[in-house]
């Protein structure tokens, strides 16, 4: 991924993260249910779970190169030439 992929997706995620957070969405989770109980906590959770999910997988960076074995160690040369 380039540098401005990233950018890009981390202003994705910044907007998606204004706009679970924002007052009109949360008031609509702050209605209490048939219990008595509001949704707001668990909406509160699984929002910043989701967004911090997110950025971890977008900003994952794999290997991208194997490890290479260091060269010139004398204990490797000298056991395959005795080979």
């Amino acid at each position: 991924m380039n540098r401005r992929q990233e950018k890009a997706r981390l202003l994705a995620l910044a907007g998606l993260a204004l706009l679970l957070f924002s007052p009109p969405l949360i008031l609509l989770f702050d209605q209490p249910s048939t219990n008595g109980l509001s949704w707001l906590p668990l909406y509160l959770f699984v929002a910043w779970g989701a967004v911090i999910g997110m950025a971890a997988w977008w900003l994952e960076r794999p290997d991208v190169t194997p490890r290479e074995k260091p060269t010139g160690a004398p204990q490797e040369e000298r056991q395959q030439h005795e080979k």
